[in-house]
């Protein structure tokens, strides 16, 4: 988006990653599931950003997202049996972020707890001003996206997925996911530019 600005909730700025250098998600996952009680603290620290970063965009709540972060959490610690099978952590965590999220809103009925409008999907720099005005407008037309789009711009912007494996992730396939980032991204030029 070329803003400079890092998605809310996170404390690292808005570069794409594709992986976490020198995090071994593999082992974090054996830990918590031999029961080692650090380990859980270790993924929490880790990926709690991203977990509640992908409840925000899904859910258009800080409320909801929240809820959503402690369910995947309880879920992590309740089934940490099944933890050596996943082939890959990251993205395994991420999907179930999908669908708790997704299943909250549902339970919800898709009414907000909050106002979209008062929702931060983008944060500024501390003390920049400039930024903060345009965190705000930029959170506002994210806000105006459907959450599918949104998913995608942040799985793919911020934290550096493909689209196959955002497909995986969002349980679609991946020329999907791709049309979603494209549509999402077509969706906020126009709403920039006034023409939305």
């Amino acid at each position: 988006m070329g803003f400079g600005l890092r998605a809310s909730g996170k404390d690292e700025d808005a570069r794409p990653r594709t992986a976490d250098p020198g995090v071994d998600w593999k082992a974090v996952f054996s830990r918590i599931a031999a029961d080692d009680t650090e380990a859980f603290g270790d993924l929490y620290t880790l990926a709690s950003g991203s977990v509640f970063g992908l409840a925000l965009w899904r859910t258009g709540s800080v409320q909801d997202a929240s809820e959503v972060v402690q369910e995947v959490f309880l879920r992590l610690v309740t089934d940490r049996n099944r933890l050596l099978a996943v082939k890959a952590p990251k993205a395994w965590l991420l999907k179930l972020t999908h669908n708790v999220a997704v299943d909250l809103t549902r339970r919800r009925g898709r009414q907000r707890t909050s106002r979209i409008e008062d929702v931060p999907f983008l944060a500024a720099p501390e003390n920049d001003g400039g930024r903060a005005l345009d965190a705000a407008k930029a959170s506002r037309l994210l806000g105006e996206l459907p959450p599918v789009q949104r998913d995608v711009v942040y799985l793919h912007h911020f934290e550096g997925y493909t689209f196959a494996e955002i497909g995986t992730i969002t349980g679609v396939p991946g020329f999907t996911a791709a049309s979603r980032y494209r549509l999402g991204i077509r969706k906020l030029r126009r709403l920039l530019e006034g023409t939305a």
